[in-house]
């Protein structure tokens, strides 16, 4: 299944993400967390709160739907580099992420400080275990205008019936492909931002998050292993969904 994409000097990714859920210690609290940035201030200075809410609506037959009440707060931290570095690492009661924005350099260099930082959050942490690791990369591709069909740029598309007008102006698609052989899930998602008349182009967004749902031991050099595995399939998704056309508009 290896497929590795040959860097390309005008990559299309924009964010790339690197995801490790945990259970932590009842101990370990938000102040807990906060520490996480006391030996790398000078490169994550800035912190912010991360907060999760939830809410819902309660149906009953007969009577007008009922607005339940929302819950939740803070869960963690944010601790983000200086502007020109364009990263962010979080330290949550649920996980830990480790995000990078545009320019992405290379896997290498990526995994590197994810898992330095990964270090840093078990010895602050203390996780119980590891119930699920992910990577998540989106990609805008910027598609010249005009074209005839989106089959010329991408092979993993939406099909518009022959009787109906070809022309459109937006769409969302999502896609859930399994892998039993590494025991892992994708979720594709594929939209379009608006068209801006000027640039001429369709800015087109593939965006790939795969995942392991398992319970690792939080030292255990197996995440490391499944999240290289994950990296993988991401590429096989990635590499299979262009043109070689699509293709050359990285280099």
């Amino acid at each position: 299944m290896t497929q590795n994409v040959i860097p390309f000097p005008n990559s299309p990714i924009t964010e790339a993400l690197l995801d490790i859920r945990v259970n932590l210690p009842k101990e370990v609290t938000l102040d807990t967390l906060a520490t996480f940035q006391n030996e790398i201030k000078e490169r994550f200075p800035t912190r912010k709160e991360r907060y999760k809410w939830e809410g819902g609506v309660q149906f009953q037959a007969g009577s007008a739907p009922k607005i339940m009440p929302s819950s939740g707060g803070p869960i963690g931290y944010l601790f983000h580099s200086p502007p020109d570095d364009k990263k962010i690492v979080q330290a949550r009661l649920d996980g830990y992420t480790f995000n990078k924005l545009k320019p992405y350099s290379n896997w290498e260099e990526f995994n590197s400080e994810a898992k330095e930082l990964w270090e840093r959050y078990l010895e602050i942490a203390r996780p119980v275990n590891v119930t699920r690791v992910a990577l998540r990369y989106i990609n805008k591709i910027e598609l010249p205008l005009p074209f005839k069909d989106f089959k010329e740029y991408i092979l993993t598309i939406p099909e518009i019936g022959p009787d109906i007008p070809n022309a459109l102006s937006g769409f969302f698609a999502r896609l859930i492909i399994p892998n039993p052989e590494i025991q892992s899930n994708a979720v594709i998602t594929e939209t379009m931002e608006k068209i801006d008349d000027k640039v001429k182009v369709l800015p087109f967004i593939l965006d790939i998050d795969v995942s392991r749902n398992y319970v690792f031991k939080p030292e255990s050099d197996e995440i490391w292993e499944t999240l290289n595995k994950l990296r993988e399939f991401k590429n096989q998704i990635f590499l299979n969904s262009l043109t070689d056309k699509t293709k050359e508009l990285f280099k």
